[in-house]
């Protein structure tokens, strides 16, 4: 991954926004709420403003003039440079073409699921997969109801399939330990009875430590 000079990818929402039209900080900000980019990227609103002068101190926007209306303070109006347009297609190319490591609390949850016994894994993953049906059903109205190009959706598409994907690898993974098929579940109920982990849990374990 290229080292930017603004790494923040509100930095990248900015950019995106600004591309369109010239526009003031709170401008910018009512856009991207109203368009959900808070739902696509961490946005730190706190720091929005902090960005758009960072964007501006390394030549990526640049002050276009300033705006008052009525009693209001006055505003500055920034719009893309040549350097911001190229920094958005580079910046932008490089996400959708380098797969990146991103932690999850969802994954931390299962490399320590073995603290659980099947059982309680089984019923945590139950209302897991109830809960993406429901972010599932939720998204697809949304996505239906939604009065704008399909190129402007693309993300909520995504959105749409990562957690339908996840919902059949947790309801597969739900019904194995339901059903006791998973592999060493009888060994990891033991540990659970007996408060020492089996031999063969053991020696499993002190194998991978050594591997790694």
């Amino acid at each position: 991954m290229a080292r930017r000079k603004v790494s923040n990818l509100t930095g990248l929402a900015v950019l995106g926004t600004v591309v369109q039209r010239p526009m003031h900080r709170y401008e910018i900000a009512s856009l991207m709420r109203a368009r959900g980019k808070g739902d696509d990227v961490d946005i730190k609103w706190s720091s929005l403003y902090t960005v758009v002068a960072n964007l501006e101190k390394h030549g990526l926007l640049e002050v276009a003039g300033t705006d008052r209306q009525g009693a209001r303070p006055e505003r500055t109006i920034y719009r893309i440079t040549e350097a911001g347009r190229r920094e958005l297609v580079e910046w932008t190319r490089e996400l959708l073409t380098t797969p990146v490591s991103e932690q999850s609390g969802f994954v931390a949850g299962l490399s320590m699921m073995a603290a659980l016994t099947p059982d309680q894994v089984a019923d945590a993953l139950r209302d897991r997969l109830t809960a993406l049906e429901q972010m599932v059903r939720e998204l697809r109205a949304a996505y239906e109801e939604a009065e704008i190009p399909r190129l402007f959706l693309v993300e909520t598409e995504y959105a749409i399939a990562m957690r339908e994907a996840e919902a059949a690898w947790v309801r597969t993974l739900q019904a194995e330990l339901t059903a006791g098929t998973y592999p060493l579940v009888e060994e990891w109920r033991e540990w659970h009875r007996s408060g020492a982990m089996p031999d063969e849990l053991v020696d499993l374990a002190e194998r991978g430590a050594e591997q790694d």
